[in-house]
């Protein structure tokens, strides 16, 4: 464990370097990325009527067309936009590779009690109480659905004390950001929905700590309090939460643009376009899971769809010549049709389309 705490500590001030080159050049915020929490084969917190995948994935969608109908110059992403399961790394990722500015995840909130009520919002960070912490393991439980969670989560136990205080170490150049939006999330749910304003907390979300970008997860009410629950399953309730995290965001928007107006960029010229390599292996009418037998002993496997087919690759190269090699590897494992994919933006691309994002051409 104590390897592995160094590892993480080397990993989080590679994070901090890339924030802080970021807040440097941007002073903008023109793409969030909306995370609707669990989905598909995860429920999420369960009430006595309804599911916080439902909930969140409505709440987020709604929200996601209030700042597109509001902001021409936003770009909405959304980690999932129908009932379907999304590991938590993966989550990540699509943030990540999107270069979003912010951040946002919905979730729903749960307690062995029917007494709690209110709405609470989470910033990456140490957990002060108990009860932050348990939240924070209620919602990484989600890696319990995934088939590797235990080589993809570099061994990383959501039930573990221990695994908490090192994610808490990385309170990065984002976490005054982070707060902020959040605060401003908490004011906006009180005033526009009249939820109980259960205040910002820390604690150590895996979503949080592997986005490199201002993030936040908002805990709308509680399913286990009947009221509540009543409110936030109903339309009305949902179109009042939507609304508040829409102004949330804007209010954010607007202070972070004003207060960054002068900034002047570090490097003037477009930093080059990021495009990943992936080495593809197989192909299948029908998807499988990422544990199966075919894939056993291969790390960072990825589904994507492609026409009409469920498509499989491993690695994630920003170097075609490490791409290679990964494709020699594969090919002595065994695997025959194997071939180099080339992705931008979570999404493949044609070898034209690499050379020329390359070359800096605008698209025709």
């Amino acid at each position: 464990m104590k390897r592995r705490l160094l590892v993480y500590l080397i990993l989080g001030f590679l994070v901090l370097d890339f924030a802080d080159a970021k807040a440097q050049v941007d002073n903008t915020i023109n793409k969030v990325v909306i995370d609707a929490g669990h989905g598909g084969k995860d429920p999420g917190a369960l009430g006595k009527k309804s599911k916080e995948k439902n909930i969140a994935l409505s709440v987020a969608l709604k929200t996601g067309k209030l700042i597109t109908d509001g902001f021409g110059d936003v770009e909405v992403v959304y980690t999932r936009d129908t009932d379907v399961f999304i590991e938590l790394h993966k989550r990540a990722e699509i943030a990540n590779e999107s270069g979003a500015d912010v951040f946002i995840s919905i979730h729903c909130n749960s307690n062995k009690s029917s007494s709690p009520y209110g709405a609470e919002t989470y910033v990456m960070g140490l957990h002060k109480t108990q009860e932050n912490l348990d939240v924070a393991k209620t919602e990484n439980a989600a890696i319990y659905y995934e088939e590797n969670y235990k080589d993809q989560y570099e061994g990383f136990d959501p039930d573990s004390d221990e695994g908490y205080i090192v994610l808490s170490m990385f309170q990065s150049l984002n976490i005054n950001q982070s707060i902020d939006l959040a605060q401003k999330v908490e004011a906006a749910l009180h005033d526009s929905a009249s939820r109980k304003n259960r205040g910002v907390k820390q604690a150590g979300f895996w979503v949080l700590y592997k986005t490199t970008m201002p993030g936040v997860l908002v805990e709308l009410g509680f399913l286990s309090n009947p009221k509540e629950e009543a409110f936030l399953i109903s339309p009305k309730g949902q179109d009042k939460l939507a609304s508040s995290i829409f102004n949330a965001f804007k209010y954010y928007k607007q202070d972070f643009e004003e207060a960054n107006k002068d900034l002047k960029p570090v490097v003037e010229k477009e930093p080059p376009p990021e495009i990943f390599y992936r080495v593809q292996f197989a192909s299948f009418r029908k998807e499988k899971p990422l544990g199966f037998r075919k894939f056993k002993g291969l790390k960072e496997v990825k589904m994507y769809r492609h026409n009409g087919m469920f498509k499989y690759t491993v690695g994630n190269a920003k170097d075609r010549g490490e791409a290679t090699s990964l494709k020699n590897e594969m090919k002595i494992k065994g695997y025959k049709d194997v071939f180099i994919v080339a992705f931008h933006k979570n999404k493949r691309i044609s070898k034209e389309e690499v050379e020329r994002l390359m070359s800096g051409k605008k698209e025709k």
